[in-house]
């Protein structure tokens, strides 16, 4: 009953969300009477505090509607490419007026990020894909909620995200593709090539992971102890529930999103309770810009989506306690996860130096198994200072990360006569 609950205490907070939200404008917004008494801005500033910590968080949107190249800002439009049930295949097509210009976006590589399904949607990685649509054409996989989909559906298992990847990696051609995949899809991103690999598949150019749970055995953080000591049943028994029935998905088993979230906070409540206070004192002296970070930021942290229980469960088992890839026990569809077959595809792993999820050396240990890659193609970036969303979001992924995966991408690209 503990989804029902939180939808029912969602609808009590309704009202009380709504009428915060008034009275922040009330007592805010320029031209009302109520904005100029004493003690005004301290007022507005409470009710939209109330006001974001009640309210619902739908996913947001992308929003990349232009990309600066070269000084030149060229249009962007977002297009859905392939559709599956669970996930739709999204491309961010970049136009131009001049011929030449157009010619030279055609020949750029095609990049598929694969992002993570763990929670948050897959714009949070919308810093990632503007930053590489300078010098790529990019696809990304925009899951859906799973509360989203009819249980007539079916289930959704890990051994259904690597055929999904597979089949992605057909629909765009691995031809002149280079695969980036970030935290969690690192897995099943791996073992998707190693099949297609073995069978004499065509298989991507270059493999970019990113802070991903390879080998949780190394470095082992927070979240894997928390995977490692408690068995199997304690997660399907305390965190899996039904899908209430105001939802198209109702009746399917999932890992909800607001225990995901809840479970977000609890690794930093410190942090995150000193950042709603500090963007309180923003509202009232009026810092209107760090106010606006604020919300940008929680906009999209506390949109988060439901994971499929079967997903969830199979994930918890194979990655963070039986370690069947590394120990290569992994048979997907009867079919054994081999790395090693692995030949042409070059491949870079990304760490943080800092990062309090995926540890130092879990991605890393991508290398100890793919023995089938020459070493002159492979490479590995540790970020100095960066945690795990500074890898592929911000400042240092700007400045000090992307220049590096761009330039490893440019180095494995094809002819631009095979592009």
């Amino acid at each position: 009953m503990l989804y029902q609950m939180h939808e029912l205490g969602r609808a009590w907070l309704a009202p009380m969300t709504y009428w915060a939200e008034a009275g922040a404008k009330m007592f805010g917004a320029h031209g009302s009477w109520l904005s100029s008494l004493p003690g005004a801005a301290r007022v507005a500033a409470g009710y939209e505090l109330l006001y974001r910590i009640g309210k619902d968080y739908e996913k947001p949107e992308f929003g990349i509607h232009s990309v600066d190249i070269d000084g030149v800002a060229h249009p962007v439009v977002e297009r859905e490419v392939a559709r599956k049930p669970f996930c739709r295949l999204l491309r961010f097509k970049r136009y131009a007026d001049d011929a030449g210009q157009l010619g030279e976006l055609k020949d750029d590589p095609s990049v598929l990020v694969v992002a993570p399904l763990s929670g948050h949607h897959a714009t949070l990685l919308r810093d990632t894909v503007r930053t590489l649509l300078r010098d790529h054409k990019v696809y990304i996989t925009d899951w859906v909620d799973a509360r989203m989909v009819p249980a007539a559906e079916g289930a959704f298992t890990l051994d259904d995200y690597v055929g999904y990847v597979q089949d992605f990696i057909r629909e765009i051609g691995a031809g002149n593709l280079h695969v980036i995949s970030v935290c969690q899809p690192t897995v099943p991103v791996l073992a998707a090539v190693s099949l297609m690999a073995a069978r004499g598949e065509p298989t991507p150019r270059s493999l970019v992971m990113m802070g991903g749970p390879i080998d949780t055995r190394e470095s082992p953080t927070q979240v894997n102890d928390l995977a490692a000591h408690k068995p199997l049943w304690w997660f399907e028994a305390n965190l899996v529930h039904p899908v209430p029935p105001n939802y198209p998905g109702a009746g399917r088993r999932v890992y909800p999103g607001f225990l995901q979230h809840m479970g977000f906070v609890a690794m930093n409540p410190e942090r995150h309770f000193q950042s709603h206070w500090d963007f309180y004192q923003h509202l009232v002296q009026g810092d209107l810009d760090d106010a606006e970070a604020h919300r940008r930021f929680y906009d999209e942290y506390n949109a988060v989506l439901d994971m499929p229980a079967e997903y969830y469960l199979d994930t918890v088992r194979i990655v963070f306690q039986e370690h069947l890839l590394p120990r290569g026990l992994w048979d997907v569809g009867g079919e054994r996860v081999d790395p090693s077959q692995i030949r042409g595809t070059a491949l870079l792993t990304v760490e943080g130096e800092l990062d309090d999820i995926s540890g130092q050396g879990q991605t890393r240990a991508a290398h100890k198994l793919c023995t089938g890659i020459a070493e002159a193609d492979r490479a590995h970036l540790t970020v100095a200072g960066a945690g795990h969303y500074g890898i592929f979001s911000g400042r240092r992924w700007r400045t000090q990360v992307y220049p590096q995966v761009r330039d490893f991408i440019a180095r494995y690209a094809a002819p631009a006569a095979q592009a």
